[in-house]
């Protein structure tokens, strides 16, 4: 992780998406074409958040996030999402 010139505002994360799995648990490998985005990720950079609702997630902290959550965003050639704290649906 490099450093990022990018800081959220009040309850917004980016995360960084983990890779897509290449290959199954009974080691079946998965062609490119039918790999599928995981919905798990880091979180790179956080907000201060609201008024009254303090974040509960912190930098380094793996997510789950749903399958349409978040804007996807490129910075310095890595893609990243950014999304609302209420997207993410479970720390790992």
């Amino acid at each position: 992780m490099s450093k990022l010139n990018i800081k959220p505002l009040a309850d917004r994360v980016l995360v960084e998406p983990l890779p897509a799995e290449t290959q199954t648990a009974s080691g079946l490998y998965i062609p490119d074409t039918a790999q599928e985005k995981q919905h798990k990720g880091t979180i790179v950079a956080v907000g201060n958040g609201k008024k009254d609702e303090p974040l509960t997630v912190k930098v380094g902290d793996t997510v789950l996030y749903g399958k349409y959550s978040g804007s996807e965003i490129k910075l310095d050639g890595q893609e990243y999402l950014m999304m609302r704290e209420e997207d993410i649906m479970a720390i790992i």
